[in-house]
C-alpha cells in the first residue's frame, strides 16, 4: 500500500471534477427541459418539461449548497459553521423517497473543518447504501472532544474496499482519480482536525466514526489547520 501526498493543484483539480460531476446531471436535465419548451406545443408535454426544470434546478441548487460547505472555504480561516446549516444541506442532498435521514447533532457553532468532515462522512454513508435506506447522524462531546457517528442501514450496505485506505491517505495504485478523491479529501480534513475515521460493517449496516486521535491512540491530537 502506498502512502502519498497530492500536489495542491492536483487536489484542487480533482475536487473540481468531483463537484462538476455532481451538478452536471441536473444541469443537463434543465437544458433538456428548456429545449422541450422551445419545440413542444402540447400543453401536457410543456407541463412535464416545466416540472423537470423545477426539480432539476432544486437538485442542482441542493448539490451546490452542500458542496460549498463540504468542499469550499465557507468563510475565513478558522471560521465556525452552524451545524443547523449542515443539517439543512444534508437533508436537501440525501433525504428522498429512498433514503431517510435522522440527524441527532445538537445545533451549535462548530469548527469549520469539523463540520466539513461530518458532511464528507455523510457522503460516504450515502454511497454505502445505493439502493436507499436509513442514515443516522449523531455526535457526542464537544469542542476538542467531539466525536461523530454515522450509521447507514440498507440492503447490501457496504463501502468500497479502498475507502478505509483512502481515508488514511493510502492507495493501492499510488494514484487517485476523481471517483476516489472524496474519501481521500475526507481523510485530509480529519487529519487537520486531529481526528481519526474508523469504518466498520456488518450485514446491511455500515458504521463510520470520527474520534479524536488522542482518544484513539492515547496521544495528543495535532493542532487543527484549515483545509479549503
Amino acid at each position: 500500500m502506498t502512502k502519498f501526498s497530492l500536489d495542491p493543484l492536483d487536489l484542487a483539480a480533482l475536487l473540481s471534477s468531483r463537484v462538476c460531476h455532481d451538478v452536471i446531471s441536473p444541469v443537463g436535465a434543465i437544458v433538456n427541459g428548456l429545449e422541450v419548451l422551445e419545440e413542444e406545443k402540447d400543453a401536457e408535454m410543456r407541463g412535464h418539461a416545466l416540472a423537470l426544470i423545477k426539480s432539476s434546478a432544486n437538485e442542482a441548487s441542493a448539490r451546490l449548497q452542500f458542496c460549498r460547505l463540504a468542499f469550499g472555504a465557507a468563510g475565513s480561516k478558522g471560521a465556525s459553521i452552524d451545524t443547523g446549516d449542515a443539517e439543512l444541506v444534508t437533508r436537501q442532498l440525501i433525504a428522498d423517497e429512498r433514503t431517510q435521514l435522522f440527524w441527532s447533532v445538537p445545533r451549535v457553532l462548530m469548527s469549520k473543518n469539523k463540520v466539513k468532515l461530518l458532511l464528507n462522512l455523510c457522503v460516504l454513508a450515502d454511497a454505502a447504501i445505493p439502493r436507499g435506506g436509513v442514515i443516522s447522524v449523531s455526535s457526542a462531546g464537544e469542542d476538542d472532544r467531539v466525536t461523530f457517528r454515522i450509521e447507514a442501514k440498507g440492503v447490501n450496505a457496504r463501502v468500497a474496499s479502498n475507502v478505509p485506505r483512502l481515508l488514511e491517505g493510502e492507495s493501492e495504485e499510488g494514484a487517485i482519480d476523481a471517483r476516489a478523491i472524496q474519501a481521500y479529501y475526507a481523510g485530509l480534513v480529519a487529519t487537520s482536525c486531529g481526528m481519526q475515521v474508523v469504518v466498520s460493517s456488518e450485514p446491511e449496516l455500515v458504521t463510520i466514526e470520527a474520534i479524536p486521535v488522542q482518544a484513539a491512540a492515547g496521544m495528543d491530537a495535532p493542532a487543527e489547520s484549515a483545509v479549503a
